[in-house]
């Protein structure tokens, strides 16, 4: 870390937290809340506008939290553009509506499109809600409205598993 860039960080932070106070996401009190990003490392290139967290990180807003190996935000003119999380299994947890159970996943890959409120989970992709599962190598997530679309209608190999569990039988 070069030691006379800490206002670059800084920056980076402001940034992360402006565009995630400015989305519209399902819980209303998400989108007011500070993000905070804890990493074993933290790297900022101001020439390329692309931040790097890595080892352990966990980004944390409102109700939304992921947890990954790595974190890289790509900024275009100052504005975080796409999130990109990757590891052995990046994880992500939401809760779409105060009662509601929790939305959570997970995948090698996940891609977040801050202005598209858009999360796109690929390989090895996973998301469940109660007792509903979906598998697949590519499922999207729409943050704003908590609608989950998976697999790839021009592709056969790419299969869509859902799992569909009975509730429990009340005693």
């Amino acid at each position: 870390m070069n030691q006379n860039k800490p206002t670059r960080f800084f920056r980076t932070g402001l940034w992360l937290s402006v565009f995630y106070s400015a989305a519209v996401l399902a819980l209303e009190s998400d989108a007011d809340q500070p993000i905070t990003i804890d990493s074993n490392t933290a790297t900022y290139d101001d020439k390329a506008q692309v931040s790097i967290y890595t080892g352990d990180v966990i980004s944390i807003q409102g109700s939304i939290r992921v947890n990954s190996d790595k974190l890289t935000v790509y900024f275009v003119n100052g504005e975080a553009d796409k999130l990109v999380f990757t590891g052995d299994k990046a994880k992500f947890k939401q809760t779409p509506e105060v009662g509601k159970e929790d939305i959570t996943g997970e995948a090698l890959i996940g891609e977040y499109y801050p202005k598209k409120n858009l999360l796109i989970l690929k390989n090895q992709a996973v998301v469940w809600q109660g007792t509903g599962t979906y598998a697949s190598d590519y499922i999207q997530y729409d943050i704003k409205t908590s609608l989950v679309k998976a697999g790839e209608k021009d592709s056969d190999d790419k299969r869509v598993r859902v799992v569909i569990k009975p509730k429990p039988k009340q005693q």
